[in-house]
């Protein structure tokens, strides 16, 4: 099962999905706020984190995890997904709805997209981690092909560092081999009839108004929100705001 890390209390949890390059431990603030009035369980996908590392990285696969872990704690969740891990709940939602009380899909839509982020596994994969002790180390090398420092941080987040030295908690080889996947959307016949909020950043591109159709063809009773000055990472940018946008919408 998802490696998983559990805070609060109440009888039907909210489910914290994390993207591309991320884990449970990106979400710890907002974690801990959220868990002030409800259970709220953030879990490592597959590939990511302390969880189990495996060649399939389809969505498919990806929603069958976190079938399991809701499974586990009562059979119905809130979810909440940002970018991959948005995608993830969206594919649960519309295969096993029943599991899906409300969901709240964060700045990605149920589409295929254009650009790719095998650059950045390239990168990732370029550094030497056998002389790394600490995350400095690892940045430096990393920023020769990385230029934004705080992209840099997020993916130091990643590194593990022990006693037998350090190394990345990121099934790098898999995800690069799954990246058409990972950037695509299966196709599903049906739709889930829930509630939806679709959670955007108002300075982001990945959720565009000619997706609105395809948006409202899987999820009939979505809702639109922006939050302003906030860009693909508006949870981090804008955490204040984000908790208020989830806090509402959840009621």
């Amino acid at each position: 099962m998802l490696n998983r890390v559990e805070m609060g209390r109440g009888e039907v949890p909210l489910v914290i999905v994390h993207g591309l390059f991320g884990s449970a431990r990106n979400w710890r603030v907002l974690q801990k706020r959220l868990a002030e009035t409800r259970r709220v369980i953030a879990v490592d996908l597959r590939n990511h984190g302390s969880s189990f590392w495996d060649d399939d990285n389809s969505y498919e696969a990806l929603a069958n995890d976190l079938a399991e872990v809701i499974t586990a704690h009562g059979g119905v969740a809130d979810v909440l997904g940002h970018s991959m891990g948005g995608k993830t709940a969206m594919t649960l939602a519309l295969t096993r709805p029943e599991m899906v009380q409300r969901l709240i899909v964060a700045d990605i839509a149920p589409v295929a997209y254009g650009h790719t982020q095998a650059g950045h596994i390239k990168a990732m994969q370029a550094v030497d981690m056998s002389g790394v002790t600490r995350r400095s180390e690892a940045d430096k090398q990393l920023a020769i092909t990385v230029a934004e420092a705080p992209l840099r941080a997020f993916f130091l987040q990643s590194v593990e560092l022990g006693e037998s030295g350090a190394r990345w908690q990121l099934n790098l080889v898999a995800l690069g081999a799954e990246m058409p996947k990972i950037m695509s959307f299966p196709e599903f016949r049906g739709a889930f009839g829930g509630p939806v909020l679709m959670l955007s950043g108002a300075e982001s591109d990945y959720v565009k108004p000619e997706m609105r159709p395809a948006i409202l063809q899987r999820f009939p009773q979505a809702k639109f929100e922006a939050i302003a000055g906030a860009g693909h990472w508006l949870h981090a940018e804008k955490p204040r705001e984000f908790q208020a946008a989830v806090e509402a919408f959840l009621g």
